[in-house]
């Protein structure tokens, strides 16, 4: 099915999103260049979703179907809120992050600004389509969209249990070298599997009519970018120096869920 988008609310959307993510992205490296690390962008990373949806539901007053449009506030709202608060809770009192420190050694001022804050901001921007075209879509919410919503909150669920169950792991004066219980025993990155879930489930929504089902690509990133780019492959690079934790790799799936292997 198709749903008419105004042109000149497509746009005006677009550019309070865009508007909205360069001003957040600004105040971030003011507070980087306070505190002297640049981590602090991880913070700011679910903030910058919470903007686009705050910029995509003021903007499409009067063209977008309102319980659509209420719903991808809200799950966006939810998903970018919590994740920020548990990025802040987990560097709090840290300095920089050493995957931030050895992509930016010898690197220039404009160089750290485009990596970290150019980058990330782009890549949000592209990310966040299904919330700014699915807010402009008029058509009600049919079965797909309930399909998605009900992915996001599997997507939400993994995301929380997994974070939970791992801050009561380093928490533990005992644990072992390696977390694999709970719903670490079946995918290494349950918060990746999840941030996948959460972005399928917006896309869903989205794509239940014309032309959101052309914002697949913004979901395909997403989830690349998760299973196979920086999140997984920088973060494995980094913890397979550990005990014990290669052979977590070896019998443990990488992001999927899967029983164990022997």
């Amino acid at each position: 099915m198709s749903s008419d988008i105004s042109g000149d609310a497509f746009r005006n959307v677009l550019l309070g999103a865009a508007s909205a993510i360069v001003l957040a992205l600004v105040i971030t490296y003011v507070v980087a260049k306070l505190v002297h690390r640049h981590n602090v962008i991880d913070v700011t990373w679910g903030l910058l979703f919470c903007c686009v949806a705050v910029a995509s539901f003021v903007g499409s007053d009067g063209h977008g179907d309102d319980w659509r449009r209420w719903v991808l506030l809200v799950i966006t709202l939810v998903w970018g809120l919590r994740l920020a608060l548990h990025m802040a809770v987990r560097s709090r009192g840290k300095g920089e992050d050493p995957r931030y420190a050895k992509m930016l050694e010898g690197r220039g001022e404009a160089a750290t600004v485009l990596m970290v804050y150019g980058l990330q901001g782009v890549i949000a921007f592209i990310v966040a389509m299904p919330v700014v075209v699915g807010s402009l879509i008029d058509e009600p919410m049919g079965v797909l969209a309930y399909v998605g919503l009900l992915v996001w909150l599997v997507g939400i669920a993994f995301e929380s249990i997994g974070d939970r169950q791992l801050a009561a792991y380093k928490a533990d004066p005992d644990r072992g070298p390696v977390m694999d219980t709970g719903l670490w025993r079946y995918t290494r990155h349950p918060n990746y599997f999840g941030d996948a879930c959460v972005w399928v489930g917006i896309f869903l929504i989205a794509a239940e009519h014309w032309p959101g089902v052309l914002t697949i690509v913004s979901t395909a990133l997403m989830v690349y970018l998760l299973a196979f780019g920086s999140g997984k492959r920088v973060l494995e690079r980094h913890m397979a120096e550990r005990p014990g934790y290669r052979a977590y790799m070896q019998r443990t799936s990488g992001f999927f869920p899967l029983p164990p292997r022997g």
